[in-house]
This record gives C-alpha cells, sequence and structure tokens, in this order.
C-alpha cells in the first residue's frame, strides 16, 4: 500500500518562508506505522492525499490550489473510511497551504482539528508537527509569546523521540522568534544547535533555511558581509531542493545587503528575481516584503512618488495574509516618505498607526524606529519637548536590546547601527540648550555623548576582572580550547601554504576563508560562555559616568576633558573642568573630515610634510575648526580627547591655534599641553576601579625587540639550507599577496634601529629587573608563555599590522623563523594579545600604526589598544601612522629617559620627548614625533 507518510515526508520538510526570516513547518515522520493502515476504503484516500502532494510540490500557487482540492477529496474519504491517521495527515497539509497563502486563520482550524486526532492516535511525532506549524503561525501574526509556547512543546516531543531533523526545524523556528523579538544572541544560540543537526540528518533545504536566518541576524546587526557569505551559502541549497519560495526569500534578502551598502540597482536586480517568484508560489506575504523593499530602494533613491506606488501595493497585501510586523514597517516607511515630501501631519498620522502594530507583535526594534521617526518629523514642526520624549524612549529600548547581546563584537556593530539616533538625540538636547541655557540641556547632550560611544569597551573592562569560565560546562570550555588550537593550526598551514616555491593563490584564500570562520566560531563560543557564566549574570552593567562623576573621578584642577561629537549637519565640543562644563557648536562633520584628512595628508605625504609652510597651514586650519571656539579655557592645562569619527585619525600634539597679535601662531598644542586619547572620560574610570590599586609587578621591563623575518637576515645564515631558503622567499611573496590590503610592504623589513632602541632603553634600567628578548626569541611564544605578567612596562618595537575591515586579524609581527632556521607563527593577533595576563603600568607599541583598527561608529578604534587595556594594561603607547625607524628609536630612547631619569609620569614623559625632538632640525617635521600618543590613564 501506498506509504502516506514517507511521501509526507518528501513533499512538505520544504520550508516555509516567513517575511525575511524562514520557519521550517516540518513534515510527519511516522514512519512505517501507516502501512498497517486499512488497505480499502482508506486506498482511494491515500491516491486523492498522494495526488495532491505532487501537486504541492510543483510549487506554484495554482498547483497548491489543485492540492487542496485533492486533499480535501482525501479527507472526505478518509473519514468514509474511518482512518484517523489519514485524516490527521491531510488536515495538517491543508493547513500547512493554506499558511503558505497568509491564510492563518484557516491554517489554524485545519491544525486545531489535526492536532487532537494525532494525541488520540498516540503518534507523537505528528503531535510534535502539528505544534511546531501552529506555532509557525502565531509567530507570523504577531503573538510571539504563544508561538514560543507551541515551539517549546514540539521541541520536547522531537526530542523525547528522536527526530533530530523536528527537533532541529523547531530550534530554528524558536531561533527566528527571538529574532524578531530583537533578541539577537538568543536568536543565533538556536540557529547553532539547529545547524549541525541539519547537516547531521541531510536536510538540505533545512539547513538553507538556517543559513539564511543567521545571515538576516548579521544583517540586523550591521555585518553585511556575513550576511551575505551565509545567504551566498543558502541561495544554491534552495535551488539544488527546488524550493522556489525559500529561494525566494533569499534573493530577497541578498537585495537587502546590496540596499545597506548603498549599492541600489544591484539591489533591485536582486529584488526583480525575488518577486515573481513569489508570485508564482502563491506567498502573498513574501510578495508584499519584496514589495515594500523595492519600494525602500526608490525613496533612497529620491524617487518618493515610485516609492508611495510600491507601498501601496504592499500594504494591503500585509493586511490580507494578517502580517502585523510588515503592516508596521510599510506604514513607518509610508510614514517616511511623506516627511521628506513635507507633509509632515501626514506622516504623523501613518506613524501613530504603526508604531500600536508594533508594540503588539513584540517588535522592539521596529517600535524604536518608530519613535525616532516621530521625534524626528516633531522637532522639524519646531515641538523639541514631545521630540525629547519619543527619541529617549527610542532610546531605552535600544539600550535594553544591546544587553541582549553577549558577543562583544555583534554589540559593537549593532550598537554602530543605532549611533544616528544618539546623534539625533544629542543634537536635540544641544538645540533645546539655546532656547533654555540655564535648563541643563547641555550637560544632558555630554551624558548623552558618553552613552553612545565606547560601551562594549567599557563591558570588556568590567569583565576582565572576573572570571567569567568558573562554573561554566567543561565542554565549552573545550570547544573554546579547541578552536584556539585549530587557529594556531591553521596558521601554520598557512604559513606552509605560502612557503612553498610557487603558492597556490586560491588555496591560500580558503584558508584565509577559513581562518575568518573559525574566528567567528570562537567569537560565538566566547559569547556562550557569557551567556552561561554566572560570573558574567552577576556582574552589573557598568553605566557611563554623568558629569559630576566625570568631574569628581577623572579631572582635577590641572586638567580638562574635551568630548567631540561630529554630526551631519552641527558637531558639538563639550569643555569639562573639575568646577565647569563649556559647550561649542562646531561644523558638520563632511567639513571637519576634510579639515583632518589635509592635516593628516600635510604631515604624513613624503612631497608635503617636509614643507612647513603646508604643514603649518593644515595644522592651523584644522585647529581654527575644532579648538579655536575653546582657546581661552586651555591655558597650559593637561588635555584628555574624546575624539568622534575621523578625529580618532588626529595627532592632537601637533594642531595649532591662532594666538593674539604678536605671538607666534606655529607653536604645536604639545608645547603648551600634556595630552592623553582617551576612548570614552568612562573608560578611563574602569581602567582606574581594575588596576588602580593593583600591586606593582617585581620586575621593571621587558622589550621584545628586532625579530627575524627574513630569510635574507644575517642572522639565518649557516642555519638555513638552499631548499629553506626558496621556501621562506616564496612565504614572504605570499604574504605580500594575501596581506595587500594592509597598506603594509613586504617582505617586512628588519628595523635596525630597534635593537639599538633596546638596548638603550635597557640600560636605564638594573638588568636584574629588566629582560631584551631580541632575534629568534622575540617570538609568539614568547609573548604568550605568561611571563610577562611579570613586568611594570612592556615594549614591543617591530611591525605592527593593523586591519581596518577585519580588527580580529590585526596583531604585532614577531620572529617568523626559529633558531634552528624552521618556518614559525610569528603573528601575535588580537585575539592573543586578548588571551594575554598582564600586570603593567605601561605597554608601548614601538610599531607602525599601532593605534590604528576599524574605526566604528559609537565605539571608536577597534584594534590592538583594547586587547592590551583588557589583557591589564593601565595605559598603552601607540603610533597614528607608519612611522619613521631611526626617528622612533629617537623618540623611544628620549621617552624613556625622561621617565627613568627625570622620574616623570608616560604622559608627561612623551610630551618631553617630543618638544625636545621638534626642537632638532632633522626631526622637526610632525611626520617624525607626533605620531605616538598615549591612550588611557594619565597620572
Amino acid at each position: 500500500m501506498f506509504d502516506r507518510t514517507q511521501w509526507f515526508l518528501a513533499g512538505m520538510s520544504i520550508a516555509l518562508s516567513l517575511q525575511l526570516s524562514q520557519p521550517v513547518a516540518a513534515a510527519v515522520p511516522v514512519g512505517k506505522v501507516l502501512q498497517t493502515a486499512q488497505t480499502n476504503s482508506s486506498d482511494a484516500g491515500d491516491k486523492a492525499f498522494k495526488e495532491g502532494l505532487q501537486l504541492y510540490q510543483q510549487g506554484t500557487a495554482q498547483a497548491k490550489r489543485s492540492a487542496i482540492v485533492k486533499w480535501e477529496e482525501a479527507l472526505k474519504l478518509y473519514r468514509q473510511a474511518g482512518d484517523n491517521r489519514g485524516q490527521a495527515l491531510s488536515l495538517l497539509g491543508l493547513g500547512r497551504v493554506y499558511s503558505d497563502f497568509g491564510e492563518n486563520q484557516k491554517a489554524l482550524e485545519y491544525y486545531s482539528q489535526s492536532l487532537p486526532l494525532f494525541r488520540a492516535l498516540g503518534d507523537r511525532r505528528g503531535e510534535a508537527t502539528t505544534l511546531n506549524n501552529i506555532g509557525n503561525v502565531y509567530a507570523e501574526v504577531g503573538e510571539k509569546q504563544k508561538a514560543l509556547e507551541y515551539f517549546s512543546q514540539s521541541l520536547l516531543l522531537r526530542r523525547a523521540t528522536g527526530h533530530r531533523g523536528g527537533e532541529a526545524a523547531t530550534l530554528n523556528n524558536i531561533g527566528s522568534v527571538y529574532s524578531d523579538l530583537g533578541e539577537k544572541q538568543k536568536a543565533l544560540e538556536y540557529y547553532s544547535q539547529s545547524l549541525p543537526l541539519l547537516r547531521a540528518v541531510g536536510d538540505r533545504g533545512g539547513e538553507a533555511t538556517t543559513l539564511n536566518n543567521i545571515g538576516l541576524v548579521y544583517s540586523a546587526l550591521g555585518e553585511q558581509q556575513k550576511a551575505l557569505e551565509y545567504y551566498s551559502q543558502s541561495l544554491p541549497l534552495k535551488r539544488a531542493v527546488g524550493d522556489r519560495g525559500g529561494e525566494a526569500t533569499t534573493l530577497n534578502n541578498i537585495g537587502s545587503v546590496y540596499s545597506a551598502l548603498g549599492e541600489k540597482q544591484k539591489a533591485l536586480e536582486y529584488y526583480s528575481q525575488s518577486l515573481p517568484l513569489k508570485r508564482a508560489t502563491g506567498d502573498r506575504g513574501g510578495e508584499a516584503l519584496t514589495l515594500t523593499s523595492i519600494g525602500n530602494v526608490y525613496a533612497d533613491l529620491g524617487e518618493k512618488q515610485k516609492a508611495l506606488e510600491y507601498y501601496s501595493q504592499s500594504l494591503p497585501l500585509f493586511r490580507a495574509v494578517g502580517d502585523l510586523r510588515g503592516e508596521a514597517a510599510t506604514l513607518n516607511n509610508i510614514s517616511n516618505v511623506y516627511a521628506e515630501l513635507g507633509e509632515k501631519q501626514k506622516a504623523l498620522e501613518y506613524y501613530s498607526q504603526s508604531l500600536p502594530l508594533s508594540r503588539a507583535t513584540g517588535d522592539r526594534a521596529g517600535e524604536a524606529i518608530t519613535l525616532f521617526h516621530i521625534a524626528y518629523v516633531k522637532r522639524d514642526q519646531n515641538n523639541l519637548t514631545e521630540a525629547l520624549n519619543d527619541i529617549e524612549s527610542s532610546i531605552k529600548i535600544i539600550e535594553n536590546l544591546r544587553t541582549k547581546i553577549a558577543s562583544p563584537e555583534l554589540r559593537t556593530s549593532y550598537f554602530a547601527t543605532v549611533q544616528n539616533r544618539y546623534e539625533f538625540y544629542i543634537d536635540l538636547l544641544m538645540q533645546l540648550h539655546k532656547t533654555n541655557p540655564k535648563s541643563g540641556y547641555d550637560t544632558k547632550a555630554l551624558e548623552a555623548s558618553e552613552r553612545s560611544r565606547a560601551r562594549s569597551l567599557l563591558e570588556l573592562l568590567q569583565e576582565s576582572n572576573a572570571n567569567i569560565r568558573e562554573g561554566i560546562d567543561p565542554y565549552l570550555l573545550q570547544q573554546e580550547k579547541s578552536l584556539q588550537q585549530q587557529l594556531d593550526a591553521l596558521e601554520k598551514q598557512r604559513i606552509e601554504t605560502i612557503s612553498t616555491p610557487n603558492p597556490n593563490a586560491t588555496k591560500i584564500d580558503e584558508i584565509d576563508k577559513q581562518r575568518l570562520a573559525l574566528l567567528q566560531q570562537y567569537q560565538q563560543i566566547q559569547a556562550q560562555i557569557r551567556s552561561a557564566s554566572p560570573r558574567y549574570a552577576a556582574l552589573t552593567q557598568p553605566q557611563p559616568l554623568t558629569l559630576p562623576e566625570i568631574q569628581k573621578q577623572i579631572l582635577d584642577e590641572n586638567t580638562i576633558l574635551l568630548q567631540y561629537s561630529l554630526g551631519k549637519d552641527r558637531s558639538y565640543l563639550w569643555v569639562v573642568t573639575s568646577t565647569g562644563l563649556t559647550s561649542y557648536e562646531l561644523p558638520k562633520r563632511g567639513d571637519i573630515e576634510t579639515a583632518a584628512k589635509d592635516f593628516l595628508e600635510a604631515i604624513t605625504s613624503p612631497i608635503q610634510r617636509d614643507i612647513p609652510q603646508q604643514v603649518a597651514q593644515a595644522s592651523g586650519n584644522l585647529g581654527q575648526v575644532i579648538l579655536q571656539p575653546a582657546a581661552a579655557q586651555l591655558g597650559n592645562k593637561r588635555l584628555l580627547i574624546v575624539p568622534d569619527g575621523v578625529l580618532h585619525y588626529t595627532p592632537f600634539q601637533a594642531l595649532t591655534i591662532a594666538k593674539p597679535r604678536g605671538e607666534n601662531n606655529n607653536v604645536p598644542l604639545i608645547v603648551e599641553h600634556e595630552i592623553i586619547t582617551l576612548p570614552s572620560a568612562s573608560s578611563l574610570a574602569i581602567l582606574r576601579q581594575n588596576y588602580g590599586d593593583r600591586k606593582p609587578p617585581s620586575q621593571n621591563l621587558a622589550i621584545l625587540a628586532d625579530p627575524v623575518f627574513s630569510p635574507n637576515d644575517e642572522r639565518i645564515k649557516g642555519k638555513i639550507t638552499q631548499t629553506t631558503t626558496e621556501k621562506l622567499e616564496a612565504n614572504n611573496l605570499g604574504l605580500n599577496q594575501s596581506l595587500r590590503a594592509s597598506n603594509r610592504q613586504w617582505p617586512p623589513e628588519r628595523l635596525a634601529f630597534t635593537r639599538q632602541e633596546a638596548q638603550t632603553i635597557s640600560s636605564l634600567f638594573p638588568s636584574a629587573s629588566s629582560r631584551q628578548i631580541f632575534d629568534f626569541d622575540a617570538s609568539r611564544t614568547t609573548a604568550t608563555d605568561g611571563n610577562l605578567v611579570n613586568y611594570q612596562i612592556i615594549h614591543f618595537a617591530t611591525h605592527g599590522l593593523a586591519n581596518s575591515q577585519n580588527p580580529e586579524l590585526s596583531g604585532i609581527l614577531m620572529s617568523m623563523i626559529d633558531d634552528k632556521g624552521n618556518l614559525v607563527n610569528g603573528f601575535l593577533r588580537l585575539t592573543d594579545i586578548f588571551n594575554l595576563k598582564l600586570a603593567a603600568n605601561l605597554v608601548v607599541l614601538s610599531a607602525c600604526q599601532s593605534g590604528m583598527g576599524q574605526n566604528v561608529k559609537g565605539e571608536g578604534m577597534v584594534g590592538l589598544t583594547r586587547g592590551f587595556m583588557y589583557a591589564g594594561a593601565q595605559r598603552v603607547a601607540v603610533s597614528l601612522w607608519s612611522v619613521d625607524d631611526e626617528g622612533t628609536a629617537v623618540l623611544m630612547q628620549k621617552f624613556y629617559q625622561k621617565m627613568q631619569q627625570q622620574k616623570l609620569a608616560p604622559a608627561a614623559a612623551l610630551r618631553a620627548a617630543q618638544i625636545e625632538m621638534m626642537q632638532q632640525e632633522k626631526w622637526k617635521s610632525p611626520y617624525y614625533w607626533a605620531a605616538f600618543t598615549l591612550q588611557g590613564e594619565w597620572k
């Protein structure tokens, strides 16, 4: 007899598309039980059921409607035969088709008939499937908590019956609900449980769905390239299994990534592929989504009326299928268009329809967006007080959502996506300050600025003193250790691959992709450890400082805080002293960026840097824009500078500001001020809390310098064969090809002056309390062996590598060859630095671009500095550009002489060294002395 269940399994395991994410409406895997079913009256039902299933498998809307007719016929025949199992399956199939068509109430009616039949039969798998699909319907109509209740019932049954494929489907669906609720980290955890199960059971369609959904999470968190990688894995699988609806969804999502990346025409190409597939499969909710997406692109391109046409097609479809979340988003988008067309009141009317729908569906992110847009319109109507209430409600939601993300990397990327809300909030407060200068709005604006920056760094520093791995499942810790080992092994494999005489570029690219994938897995495991850690849960979220706390905890009478916030229309500077606050409005971000880039070009360009007039003009121009308004307050005080945007790349010590007539206008800021840069004022408070009262290590100085990079290095002669020499030459060639994006010359040249630098510095310390580590010993192994915890000052004199795209691949180059002439992994990457245990008062990175990294909105420079601060450094001296080898050696020698012989604090010593250098003809250009800056503790 025809095995209905097996056919059902084959036809119904294709995932249901739901908006951008995809829940899995799994099949009923009852196995061979049906072979014992009635054979007479049920045969006609089986025939009709099979025909309906074959029609459903075709995937078109017309075929699905024909499937409804066949399954209704089968249902009638099964009822006549008293075949409860056949009835249950037919009802389940009918519910599935109506769910596909967005007729959710009808789907629920069929599922609610199917469920008691499966229970009466004792068919726990069929019961689990029906519960899963009921959960999908509730998720689609916005009843997320109800959906979770059904999914949790389904999951228990699927685990109890050992149905791994069904378990994977329900885990995926739970992840989708948490994603919709804004709990992206929790969503990723469920997807990461689902994906290996789907792969283990060979469910390629389900695998494609979960890959799609992971991509959706990364896209929502601002990680568009990561999202694209997952979509690119999902799409061919969808096509291979014939899931046209799922293919359409992933095409739509790829379009959304390209739209977010600003490639609007490419986005439209993908949407135009998605739309006919959605229509062909009868997925009205998916069709509505793609229409809205196309409308968004036209809105971005300025074609407002065309955008409205697409929204007007989309909105009734969302309403017809009961998709409140999609309806809310479309209403919000219509509002945006009317707001930009100047029809503010009409915009508010649509926002007022959108907002309650977002709240009803638990879409906290959507609610926050709509509140932000309402605030924007009200500000334009000069209703500033109401606008303030709305934006504060929006930011409150954002603050709540970001705490639900355990991964620091994902918190950072998410926070970058919402920085426009903080920028608007700050600007609104400062506009209120203009009209009510005595109401404290400038104080609130400063505090909002502090809340908007370096939050992930604060949390990392808060965590660094807690043993968050205590009480963690050993399996998780073993996974973390295994991934560390895999990363190390892959680095070695990479070196071996690029060390062949003719390196295989394709294989190198594959290894680089594997390395990024492993780093991502490593970050996910660390996020799981944080989520599961009792110690981490017990940590209170570090709160950014208020103005009185900044004045009391950070400043003294000789220290001033300069905090910048760059905005689209206006920028701001707050000057904070121990007793007062003054605020200044500065030009828009674009003007400051132009002046800052001109200044950096004048200092670092080989053509301009030795022409004093050009350097002076560029320095004066930027100083006039960002410092001159506050010049009268600066005096000769110490300056703590919290930069924003392009100012993270700016050497403030080389800036000049106009003086009264008759005085020299070309005096760099460093001459009159000690200068320290900070990611935020609050970060210094956490550093002091963590490290301020600890007992200093017993040893003074560890200095790692002059590593061995090249086979042509004279220190290798006699230690290396011709074959190994060829490999090393190829190694350097491979590095040159694979790391071209770092803008560094490869192979890395020996930094001859670093040895002299190290020897001179070491001579200033007692030999018993200092350690010089040169040549082959200046290795990654030495840096990570745990002994550096014993030193107060740790100095690296070597090459640095800043990766602005993937900061986790930034690092420091140590010796790449051991004392026997063998290749070794000489790359001390950022993940290694985070895992160091230090107690250093000072870490000096006497390396090129060691202060660089990825400049992330709201977080600042993500690179080596935060790694060393997490590892235990109170302050870090870093460089902002590729520095001259000899000039750096001279600067470092003077820096340490000032600390050791004149007993100056590091910040004061660096200032004195830079002033002394600029007074020498050979080194007077800021290129030689201004690259290094001190970050962290100034005392």
